[in-house]
């Protein structure tokens, strides 16, 4: 038996970014701009692009939603964004695991309320969302965004290695 040499390296871990903040509504504001900002420096894409927008509705719905109904006094949300091969994973993870997320198409608001379209935007704008429980204390609530092609994936990946 002859020993074969490889010259194959491991693979590179996906782009990863994960913050707290504080469970405001400039903790909130903070996250989207954050997103918004961290995927054009993944990506090189415009800050004013298609993608950028739907970044920041799908940050700044999932972090409100943390704000408003995840929130216990004193502690903070997260956020996370991850680079996949074909599309950019936004999770925030919040303090209220019992406190699970309505499918939209049971939640419908009424025309005249203020209130209850967050997840129907995610919904929306989302290719895929959905939540998981991670431990007992806490559960995340992500959205999946396609990225228009596997070669701006790869700028983004190349980039994000010169960062790490």
């Amino acid at each position: 038996m002859t020993q074969q040499e490889t010259t194959d390296q491991p693979p590179t871990p996906a782009p990863r970014l994960s913050l707290r903040f504080s469970s405001t509504g400039r903790g909130a504001r903070l996250a989207r701009q954050l997103a918004v900002q961290q995927l054009t420096e993944w990506t090189r894409l415009p800050h004013d692009g298609d993608l950028a927008h739907t970044v920041a509705v799908l940050t700044a719905e999932l972090a409100s939603n943390a704000v408003r109904h995840g929130s216990l006094p004193g502690r903070d949300f997260r956020l996370a964004l991850l680079l996949l091969p074909y599309a950019l994973r936004v999770e925030v993870t919040d303090t209220r695991p019992e406190r699970r997320p309505e499918p939209a198409s049971t939640a419908s608001p009424s025309l005249d309320a203020p209130t209850g379209r967050g997840l129907l935007l995610v919904e929306a704008y989302a290719e895929r969302w959905g939540w998981e429980r991670r431990d007992a204390y806490t559960k995340t609530v992500w959205a999946e965004v396609g990225l228009a092609s596997s070669s701006t994936v790869q700028a983004a990946t190349n980039s994000a290695k010169i960062l790490l």
